[in-house]
């Protein structure tokens, strides 16, 4: 099919961004504030990493089937329920936090439906791009949804963390449920296209889902070295990255007395340097061949991790996050552009589904062993006396936090090793030319 080149698909992007802008720094000024609820409550990274655990797992279980509902269904509709889901998630908690009965476990329960609800959003949004923007502007539009990401990480901590003194908990649970609104709004008032119907000619008009369509888009990954080898890429990225975040703040809390000053400006920092690096994306486009741009961004990435963990003065850490937010964008956006531009529409649901299920098992396993080697293996090897304190201590000193900087460190190395070793496989060097677009892709 030949796509609309018009601007108005374009304008029809940048109305669903400015709605998902507002909502996202919304959303992420509650999972700031009770991340410093949780941590003050329980005072331990398991905790926090479970809250990650609980939303991943049912992203992982969804995936098999998302592809197909995306494929199928209006995603005007699946866009909307998951914005409705996360508003209800949000009134929950707060009306459990106003009455005096909110415990940990909600927000994993919370962390359920969002995750659920979310994944399905997420992949109609994702699919949703080749309908709304020209090919030409791919790399674009994913600068843009960066920017929604790293935006919000300038401005919700910042906001946050002021307010949380101010209007406490619940009073930023009520602007989360107001930034819904906006959401909402922008996806009612806007014309999303579906594929037409030539680009659905194989969909089954039975209701049930088929073995064969839950697993069409493995498949479809599988059949292709070059598309496997990017995924394979990614994923051990992924999981050495995330089992990073999961101590993340944590670690930032233990080494500055619980400072949510601190926390936030190191957040902030990072949404700055995302920013950046988005807009630079935005602007002046990725590499010509953009795996370069992927696996330049994954090392830069480790090497500023690297150093971040390394050290305990929030002023090197602030710079820090703002060099290693740098390279997200450019990750992400080249990657984005060579999986829509090498996947055929009229399948992308469905394999955008299978690469998200195992993108999302990485997620999902990586903080429950980031918050098991944090708490039992590494923070009691680092305390005064501990069997890794001599050999670590003068790195790391010893004492609270110390553990969870040596495992931050070790996960940021990983980072590195990725993208060095990407260069050394032909079928991940050379995707862009092994794979033809999709526009010419005629087969399965």
């Amino acid at each position: 099919m030949t796509q609309d080149t018009s601007p108005t698909n374009m304008r029809t992007f940048s109305i669903l961004w400015c709605g998902q802008m507002v909502s996202t720094i919304g959303s992420y000024m509650t999972a700031f504030t009770l991340t410093i609820w949780a941590w003050e409550l329980t005072g331990q990274a398991t905790a926090l990493a479970l809250v990650g655990f609980f939303t991943q797992v049912p992203r992982v279980l969804i995936s098999l089937f998302a592809g197909i509902i995306v494929d199928r269904y209006n995603r005007k509709l699946l866009m909307m329920a998951g914005d409705g889901v996360a508003a209800f998630s949000s009134l929950a908690i707060l009306l459990l936090f106003l009455t005096g009965h909110l415990q940990i476990w909600h927000l994993y329960v919370a962390g359920i439906l969002e995750g659920t609800f979310g994944q399905i959003q997420e992949l109609a949004a994702t699919a949703s791009i080749t309908m709304l923007v020209p090919k030409q502007y791919y790399a674009r539009a994913t600068g843009m949804i960066s920017t929604v990401h790293y935006g919000s990480n300038i401005l919700a901590p910042a906001l946050a963390s002021v307010l949380y003194t101010a209007i406490g908990l619940g009073g930023i649970l009520s602007i989360d449920l107001i930034t819904f609104v906006a959401a909402v709004s922008t996806v009612v008032f806007v014309d999303i296209p579906q594929p037409h119907p030539e680009d659905n000619q194989n969909k089954p008009k039975s209701p049930k889902f088929s073995w064969k369509e839950i697993i069409f888009g493995f498949k479809y990954i599988f059949s292709r070295p070059s598309l496997l080898a990017l995924l394979i890429a990614a994923a051990l990225f992924q999981f050495a990255h995330d089992l990073g975040a999961a101590i993340y703040s944590p670690m930032i809390l233990a080494r500055s007395s619980n400072n949510a000053q601190v926390l936030g400006s190191v957040a902030a920092a990072a949404g700055v340097g995302g920013v950046v690096g988005a807009i630079f994306v935005s602007t002046w486009g990725v590499p010509k061949h953009k795996i370069h741009g992927l696996l330049l961004g994954m090392i830069g990435a480790g090497l500023s991790k690297i150093v971040f963990g390394l050290n305990q003065m929030p002023l090197i850490w602030i710079v820090a996050q703002f060099c290693s937010s740098l390279n997200f964008p450019l990750m992400g956006s080249c990657r984005d552009a060579i999986w829509l531009s090498k996947v055929n529409q009229k399948f992308q649901g469905r394999v955008f589904a299978s690469r998200s299920a195992i993108m999302l098992v990485m997620a999902a396993i990586a903080p429950l062993i980031a918050g098991f080697l944090a708490d039992k293996v590494l923070e009691p090897a680092m305390m005064p006396g501990g069997n890794l304190a001599n050999i670590f201590g003068s790195i790391f000193g010893t004492g609270r936090g110390a553990g969870i900087a040596l495992l931050y460190v070790l996960t940021s190395i990983c980072l590195l090793l990725v993208g060095m070793c990407g260069y050394a496989f032909k079928n991940l060097r050379e995707v862009e030319t092994n794979l033809s677009d999709s526009v010419l892709e005629t087969g399965q």
